[in-house]
Formats: structure tokens, C-alpha cells, sequence
């Protein structure tokens, strides 16, 4: 063995000791369970100082309260689209279930300025496919007074639709609109719902069919109406401009009450045509130059059917309160007429001064003045809130409703303001100084929503009256005419006036009346197409005389010359509208068209305008008077228009009611 060994440094012994898993663990050894995870991360925890433990704790803290924060916020936020799609689904479900109570017609002109052409290009562009509800501007409110509150909430009800109208509008496009006849509706940008009591309406009902069609477009007859009444603009604007009648012949105006009587006349006629340029110039003059506040006397029939009729009109078809506050200004200038001691009104009021009186060659107002005048002042109440201008008309009714001396519901032509009886008895006619007492019982009637029954008492009595004592047949065709009765004496005379007899049949019968009432407008509308076709220029005198026993070489109609001359008037076209509208009968428009070409014909004037004749039997020299009448725009034009239109909801006659002087104006519960 090596002994050497001995002599070195001592050696240093190692025992290797190997452990099992169990073991391991047991003294600390790392093998990724879960249970020597969690004691690891305790360990760093604990190893951790108090500040940093702290800080940690802090920032989980925080971002709790953070998290807690963003899921309120995105669950409201979740909640209210969830919420706005389901209104947005009840909205559809309900909207075609509300029928508004007055719709606007048409929508709302632009300003001059604006770059849209010629009206002809624009009305041919195809328009797009809207409910009706949205044909116009969403800034009308039709304002009920508080008196008449299911009235108001049928209104409140209309405007709240309007405004989901506009909401939908709005999501649908992004641009203008171009609508009916080429005038523009600016979407509303508004996106607030509205208020959730529209959706259950007192009597929900579904839009008729009608209120799902299109606008029918404009055709070449409608054009040529467009086209006079711009030349007749024309010759108004160049001439007679703020003025209240022009001469065209003279090429200078007449005033009758210096109030610009034509333009206002004329104000919803270019709504209704379309005519944007025209009526904002005109709408201009209304604001900066209309002026009520003049010492003149002006007459209260004639001021309420064109001037306070036109106004309310034309607010209602433009939606703007300018012409709400003229009409205003206007009929509280009108109601001392109404301070009599019988509360018939006189015939005159001075404007400026706030006095009024009758004519200074008698006491008397005629009866037509005094009853025709009620669809304007209860509409004027309507909207104010203010009951005095109803009030005062409603005591005319009902006083002349209680009076003797009527013969079967046939009134006298005169009444006294003093006395409140009638004067003149023993004369009846439906010409002038009476005709208008029957339309406007009908009218109101319907205007207020066919619940007033002593006003349908007075007129069926008095369509009975007329079957009675008026109606004759000529000779040798047998037109059915009304005469006239004068102390029981029958005249073959009948007005042109006469001629708004067919149409307010057609009416009565179209809102329910004796269909007898057809049968008759029918026949006397051939009559009043018969005093146009039998005469040689193809225009109706003022007066005729039916033939009631045949003779050879005699027609029909016979004319006095006193009574040849041609106003212009709207009567005759008038009925052929309505009895259009209500039968569908083509030869009603071609009857229109020969009567519009035969006012081209003999009373165009070149230079601007159109003239009253004063022969209507020469056709070679119809000897022009050099005048026309503001009714030529205000009525014969607009329904030679509305005749030749195919489209029912253009003036929807379930929904309006014109008056006297053709204005429409909303009726208040509509069929």
C-alpha cells in the first residue's frame, strides 16, 4: 500500500442524499402545481414593503371603480337604442293609423332665390313617394282656442305627427326634397321623439287610400291656366302694382279701398299654382307695405270674402304667421260694423277710425252681405282664441233663422240694421244681394263639423223653397233655370250669380244630403253651360232671359242689352269643379276648356291682363271696358285650375271648404 498519503492537507467528506417528490415538496422544491403557486406568490407578496402593498391595493381599487362606472354608462347607452328601436317600431305601427285633422295642401314655396328653373321643367320632375301627411311644410300649427278643447287635441295630435313625419324624413336623406310641383321641403334635422300620448288618437282610424297616392302630375290645360294668370300678373305688376284693380287697356289701376285687393286675392291662387317667384314678391309687399291703419271706408262683405278670407287662406296652405297677424289686424279693424242695435251689421267701416255705418241712401244691409260673412270670422276665432269674432256673426244667424217674412226658407234681398227685420218683402231671388245667404248656410254647416242643425234646417227649407217657387224649364231645349219671384209674379230672369247653385248642390249631396239634390245640380249645370254655348262669343252675359214658350228661330236664352257684358266671373267654372270632383265626368272639363279659350279669345288684353267686355253677342268687337276684376285671379283662374286637375287631394274637399270668394279654408272636423 502507498504510505505517502499521510503528509497532506485534510480532506473534506460530502454525503449525496437524493429526495423523492414528496420530499421535495415538503422542503420547498418547485414542480408548477397550482397549491405551490399560490404559497409563492404569498411569499413575494409578504416580502413586499407596506408602501408598495399599499399602492397596489390602490390601483385595484381604481380600476374597479372604473369598470363599474363604464358598464353603468354602456348598459344606459344599450338601453336607450334598445328602447328607441322599439318606439321607432311602434311609431311605424301607429302612424298610419292617425288621420290629421287638416293636413297641409301644398308644400312650402322657396325664396326667390332660389335656383330651381322654370315652373313647367320642375313639374315634370317625378316626385317622390310620400304619405300625403307630408306634403307640406311641418311649421303649420293650425292653434285651436281653448274653448274647443277635443278640437285642440286633434291638433296637438297633428303636429306631434308632423314631427315623426320630419324625424323619418330626416334618417331617410340627407338633402333637400324636391316635392310637388317643384317647390322644396327641408327635412327636419330634429331627432328627439316626440311625446308618446299621439299614439293612442280619440278614434284611431287608417289613412284612406287616397292620402297613399302620389301628387297626379300637371297636364297642358293646367299649363295654359299657369300661363294666363302669369300674363295677367303681368299686366297687374307692371301696371297696377299695390294697387287694388287694373286697367289693362289704359295700362293704369283703380282703387276701391287702396288695400291692393287683386294681389291679396290672388295670394293663395299662386300658392296652389305653384307660382314661387311671384308669390314671394307678392308676400313682400303684404309685409313691408300692407297697411290697415288708413281713414278709409271700406265695404264689410267685400273686405272679409277677399281680404280676410285671402289672408287666413294662405296661412293656412304657407304655414306663415305673417299672414295670421294681417288677418288679425284686418278683422278687429271689421267688428265695429257689428256695433248696431240689432247686431245686424252695417255695411261699412271705416278701417282707420273704427266707425261704421250703412249706405247713405238707407239703413239697410242686404242679407247676402250680412250671412256671408260668417266662415272667415268663426275661422279667425279659431285660430286667436279670441270668441268675439264668432260670436258676433253666430247672433246674425240665429236672428235671421228666427225672422217672418221668409216664403219657404226664401229670403228677402234686404234687412235693417236698426230694426233687425227684414225690408223690402215680397222679392226672392238667388242673384244678387241674396245668393250667398244659401251658400253659406251649407258652408257652415260643414265648416263646423255638420253638427250645427238649425243652419242644415234653413237650407234644406230653402233648396225646397227654390224647387217650389223658382224652377222653370225653357224652351225649345228645356233647361231647368231659377227664375225669380217678385210678389208672386214669376221672372224668367236669372243671374250669372245663379250659376254657384250646381256646385253647392253637388256639395250638400256629396256630404250626405238628398241624393235628389244631385239630380238637380246636374241639370242646372247644363243650363249655366248653355249660357255661355248659345251665346256668340261663347261668354255668359251678366243677366239672360229663358224663353218659356217656343217660337220659331228663338233659343233658350234671350239677352237684354243691359245685361250683355262679361265680369270675368267665376260662378259657372266654380260648379263644373265641383260636379267634376264628384262625378268624374269628362265633358264637365271640356265645358271648362271652351269657356277658357273663349276668355283668350275676346278678353286677352296683349300688353298684360285680361278685361271685362261689355258685348258679349259681338265677336268682332266685344267692346272692351278696361277692367279686371281681382276675382278673375282670386277665383276664375284657381278653379279653371282645379277643374282641369285630375289630382282629388289638391284642395282635398273632405278637408276644406271654400268660401265665397274661393279661398279655401280648413274644415274643422273633417270627413
Amino acid at each position: 500500500m502507498y504510505s505517502g498519503a499521510a503528509a497532506g492537507p485534510p480532506r473534506r467528506d460530502f454525503i449525496s442524499v437524493t429526495l423523492g417528490p414528496e420530499e421535495a415538496v415538503g422542503v420547498g422544491g418547485y414542480n408548477n402545481s397550482k397549491a405551490w403557486r399560490r404559497r409563492s406568490c404569498w411569499r413575494k407578496w409578504k416580502q413586499l414593503s407596506r408602501l408598495q402593498r399599499s399602492v397596489i391595493l390602490f390601483l385595484f381599487a381604481f380600476l374597479a371603480v372604473c369598470g363599474v362606472i363604464s358598464y353603468t354608462s354602456v348598459g344606459e347607452t344599450w338601453k336607450s337604442i334598445t328602447d328607441k328601436s322599439l318606439d321607432d317600431q311602434r311609431t311605424e305601427q301607429a302612424i298610419p293609423r292617425l288621420k290629421l285633422a287638416n293636413p297641409v295642401v301644398l308644400p312650402a314655396p322657396q325664396k326667390a332665390d332660389a335656383n330651381h328653373g322654370d315652373y313647367p321643367e320642375l313639374s315634370l320632375q317625378k316626385p317622390p313617394k310620400l304619405p300625403h301627411a307630408r306634403r307640406g311644410p311641418s311649421n303649420l300649427q293650425i292653434k285651436a282656442p281653448q274653448r274647443d278643447t277635443r278640437l285642440k287635441t286633434r291638433h296637438d295630435t297633428m303636429r306631434a305627427v308632423e314631427e315623426l313625419v320630419e324625424v323619418d324624413k330626416a334618417e331617410k336623406t340627407e338633402k333637400s326634397i324636391i316635392s310637388w310641383r317643384g317647390a322644396v321641403i327641408e327635412p327636419d334635422q330634429s331627432t328627439e321623439p316626440p311625446s308618446n300620448r299621439i299614439m293612442e288618437p280619440e278614434k284611431p282610424s287608417s289613412v284612406e287610400a287616397e292620402d297613399q297616392k302620389e301628387p297626379v302630375p300637371i297636364n297642358e290645360r293646367q299649363l295654359a291656366v299657369i300661363e294666363a294668370f302669369r300674363h295677367a300678373w303681368k299686366g297687374y305688376k307692371d301696371f297696377a302694382w299695390g294697387h287694388d284693380e287694373l286697367k289693362p287697356l289704359s295700362k293704369s289701376y283703380s282703387e276701391w279701398f287702396g288695400l291692393g285687393l287683386t294681389l291679396i286675392d290672388a295670394l293663395d291662387t299662386m300658392w296652389i299654382l305653384g307660382l314661387k317667384e311671384e308669390f314671394e314678391e307678392a308676400r313682400k309687399w303684404v309685409a313691408n307695405d300692407l297697411v290697415f291703419d288708413k281713414n278709409v271706408d271700406v265695404n264689410l262683405f267685400e273686405s272679409t270674402i277677399r281680404i280676410l278670407g285671402g289672408l287666413l287662406s294662405t296661412y293656412h296652405l304657407s304655414g306663415d304667421s305673417l299672414f295670421l297677424e294681417k288677418a288679425k289686424d284686418i278683422g278687429n279693424r271689421l267688428m265695429p260694423a257689428f256695433k248696431t242695435p240689432s247686431k245686424i251689421p252695417y255695411s261699412d267701416v271705416n278701417i282707420g277710425r273704427g266707425t261704421a255705418h250703412p249706405p247713405r241712401w238707407t239703413s239697410d244691409s242686404t242679407v247676402a252681405e250680412v250671412t256671408s260673412i260668417q266662415l272667415e270670422f268663426r275661422e279667425l276665432s279659431r285660430l286667436t282664441g279670441d270668441e268675439k269674432f264668432q260670436k258676433a256673426v253666430d247672433e246674425v244667424m240665429k236672428h235671421v233663422h228666427t225672422l217672418s217674412g221668409k216664403n219657404d226658407g226664401l229670403v228677402p234681398m234686404f234687412i235693417n240694421t236698426n230694426s233687425g227685420q227684414f225690408t223690402h218683402l215680397g222679392v226672392y231671388t238667388l242673384g244678387a244681394r241674396a245668393d250667398s245667404y244659401y251658400e253659406y248656410l251649407l258652408k257652415q254647416w260643414i265648416q263646423g263639423g255638420k253638427k250645427e242643425n238649425e243652419l242644415l234646417e234653413d237650407y234644406m227649407r230653402a233648396i225646397e223653397g227654390v224647387k217650389k217657387h223658382l224652377l222653370q224649364r225653357s224652351e225649345p231645349k228645356k233647361l231647368t233655370f231659377v227664375g225669380e219671384l217678385a210678389h208672386g209674379h214669376f221672372s224668367a230672369k236669372m243671374d250669372h250669380l245663379v250659376c254657384f247653385l250646381p256646385g253647392t248642390l253637388a256639395l250638400g249631396a256629396h256630404n250626405g244630403l238628398a241624393a235628389d239634390h244631385m239630380k238637380l245640380a246636374e241639370t242646372l249645370i247644363e243650363t249655366c253651360y248653355q249660357m255661355y254655348a248659345q251665346v256668340e262669343t261663347g261668354l255668359s252675359p251678366e243677366i239672360v232671359h229663358f224663353n218659356l214658350h217656343a217660337q220659331k228661330g228663338h233659343k233658350d236664352v234671350e239677352i237684354k242689352p243691359a245685361d250683355r257684358h262679361n265680369l270675368l266671373r267665376p260662378e259657372t267654372v266654380e260648379s263644373l269643379f265641383y260636379m267634376y270632383r264628384f262625378t268624374g265626368d269628362k265633358k264637365y272639363q271640356d265645358w271648362g276648356w271652351e269657356i277658357f279659350q273663349n276668355f283668350n279669345r275676346y278678353t286677352r288684353v296683349p300688353t298684360g291682363g285680361y278685361t271685362s267686355i261689355n258685348n258679349v253677342q259681338n265677336p268682332s268687337n266685344p267692346e272692351p271696358r278696361d277692367k279686371m276684376e281681382s276675382f278673375f285671379l282670386g277665383e276664375t283662374l284657381k278653379y279653371m285650375f282645379l277643374l282641369f286637375s285630375d289630382d282629388v287631394d289638391l284642395i282635398n274637399l273632405d278637408k276644406y271648404i271654400f268660401n265665397t270668394e274661393a279661398h279655401p279654408l280648413p274644415i274643422w272636423v273633417p270627413a
